[in-house]
């Protein structure tokens, strides 16, 4: 009887730095105990066979890991491109069928593509690399497999913090080496409950709407002869903003105002963190989501006028926290998930409000995940 692997990889929450990590900025992370995990056994096919549960079976030939444009989009991609990271590295593949199940449900904005990248990162890396490869390594491939391979241009914060596992700060101003500290945060201990709220978006058709951020952001780092912002000096940046408004566009120096600002108040969350300043702490969380509903301007789609179900969302945090607490958009917006830390004694009538709203399961109560990306057995 052939044997059987098991591995499982978390999903993962933004605790702060929306939309940073694509111009080598700094965020707080932490995997979260909704998970993905895989049953594998090895096969001599030649192909990875992956059956996830609610979806049509997917399978890749590893005699050809180049890129299929017409997957775009698509699972295959990510397996495909994954497959070929390793390839690249000089693992030897082999054929494997896996079955799938995930409790990291799409669109969540925790982040099920990551987690699923870095299920098949930690599949590859600990059946047929000898385990060489460390947890930001395993991240780098998955965020490798999703600009190159899927499509999307996203930054390494979800794929580093499902890989590593636990709280964690990352400081990605050198993306190939990003610096990664652990922290350690007992939100029950101080009274408090994490809780992520579904807007009840859809993430469809919004690829053009995530890609702009980052484009509009190069944009303006590149009047001032740099790649990214965080190479920009702020106070170089607001001396010139009115040329940089000629240049660019307003929305570009608005989101590039929601960058400055959010690089640094992620640095001044963590600092609070290590000093157990959780007061200081939750008022930057409010302020993080401020700034990206004003500056960032990822809550509605261009265009959207009866449907705006992140800021609904985030409207209903405001008013059943009433000061209490924090709350902020979560991950990418524009749709998904709305991010509240609150008290445990609100926490029940905080859950029945948001549900009598926006329907029963809406609100989920999440706690922090110790372990990134591992192999079970």
């Amino acid at each position: 009887m052939a044997q059987v692997y098991h591995f499982s990889a978390p999903g993962r929450t933004e605790i702060s730095g929306n939309h940073t990590d694509h111009q080598h900025g700094c965020v707080l992370a932490a995997a979260v105990n909704l998970e993905t995990v895989a049953e594998v056994t090895l096969n001599d096919r030649g192909v990875i066979a992956v059956a996830s549960e609610g979806y049509a079976p997917v399978e890749i030939d590893l005699t050809d890991l180049t890129i299929h444009p017409e997957e775009k989009n698509t699972t295959a991609a990510l397996i495909r491109g994954v497959a070929a990271a390793f390839a690249q590295r000089g693992a030897k593949l082999q054929g494997f069928d896996a079955k799938v199940r995930s409790t990291v449900l799409p669109g969540s904005g925790l982040s099920s593509s990551a987690a699923f990248e870095v299920l098949i990162g930690t599949i590859l890396n600990e059946l047929f690399f000898d385990k060489q490869l460390s947890a930001v390594a395993i991240a780098q491939i998955g965020q490798y497999a999703e600009n190159v391979y899927f499509g999307k241009p996203s930054g390494l914060m979800d794929q580093t913090a499902s890989s590593v596992g636990g709280m964690v700060f990352i400081d990605f101003e050198d993306p190939a080496n990003p610096v990664v500290h652990n922290l350690t945060l007992d939100l029950s201990a101080l009274g408090y409950a994490l809780c992520i709220v579904d807007s009840g978006a859809d993430h469809a058709d919004l690829t053009d709407e995530y890609a702009a951020i980052p484009v509009e952001c190069r944009q303006v780092a590149a009047f001032f002869g740099k790649e990214v912002l965080r190479q920009v000096d702020p106070q170089e940046f607001y001396a010139r903003l009115k040329d940089v408004r000629a240049a660019t566009s307003d929305r570009a120096v608005l989101r590039a105002i929601h960058f400055f600002g959010e690089n640094a108040r992620v640095q001044k969350q963590f600092a609070a963190l290590q000093a157990g300043d959780f007061d200081s702490f939750l008022r930057m969380v409010t302020e993080s989501g401020r700034s990206s509903w004003m500056y960032l301007q990822d809550i509605t789609p261009a265009g959207a006028i009866q449907h705006q179900d992140m800021a609904i969302a985030l409207a209903l945090c405001d008013l059943l926290l009433e000061g209490e607490g924090a709350f902020r958009v979560h991950g990418g917006g524009f749709a998904g998930t709305v991010q509240a830390f609150v008290p445990v004694a609100r926490l029940e009538k905080f859950r029945s409000g948001i549900e009598a709203v926006l329907g029963e399961g809406s609100c989920h109560v999440l706690s922090i995940r110790a372990e990134g990306g591992i192999r079970l057995d």
